[in-house]
């Protein structure tokens, strides 16, 4: 089903998941729709495999953990999520060359933390891996020295979509 897309999120300078300035970095645009849900667009590149065409788990995991994080962010900009529990069910291989998605959405939210859920699905529907986290709600400056500003935090040029589509959104109503 396509879903309506209501904001883009920064992008950094140099995170591994999002850094445009990275050459390492998977580059991935985040996208706020309906019902407080952020969806990751991406496609891994070598430098990112385990096996030869297979995405390595731990990218696997920084993807899920990065989108659950960011979720928060939907409607509060200025709050972080820094992680306490991560856990990741690996379902089927994820592949590095084709685009991927990623959604995420809190689950159950606290003045001090907030817990979330997300997927990743491949173009064809399959949720290749899930995940649950939890995390320490933050703001930028206690987390890191260094400020957060146009040079390493911004919103990136490229035209937004109007729309996305994700299959798999129902998932989340299998989590109560």
């Amino acid at each position: 089903m396509k879903y309506k897309i209501k904001n883009k999120q920064n992008n950094s300078a140099h995170c591994l998941v999002c850094g445009l300035k990275n050459q390492f970095s998977l580059r991935t645009k985040f996208y706020e729709i309906d019902n407080k849900v952020l969806v990751g667009v991406t496609q891994g590149l070598n430098e990112h495999q385990s096996y030869p065409g297979r995405m390595h788990g731990g990218i696997i995991s920084a993807l899920l953990d990065e989108t659950i994080g960011r979720a928060v962010q939907i409607g509060a900009p200025d709050l972080w999520g820094v992680t306490g529990e991560l856990n990741i069910r690996f379902k089927k291989p994820v592949p590095l060359s084709e685009p991927l998605k990623i959604v995420g959405k809190i689950t159950k939210d606290s003045s001090r933390t907030f817990e979330g859920a997300g997927f990743i699905e491949d173009i064809e529907g399959n949720i290749l891996a899930a995940g649950t986290a939890t995390y320490i709600k933050m703001n930028a400056d206690k987390i890191s020295q260094d400020a957060l500003d146009a040079d390493n935090w911004f919103l990136e040029k490229s035209p937004m979509p109007n729309d996305i589509e994700i299959k798999n959104l129902a998932y989340f109503d299998t989590l109560i």
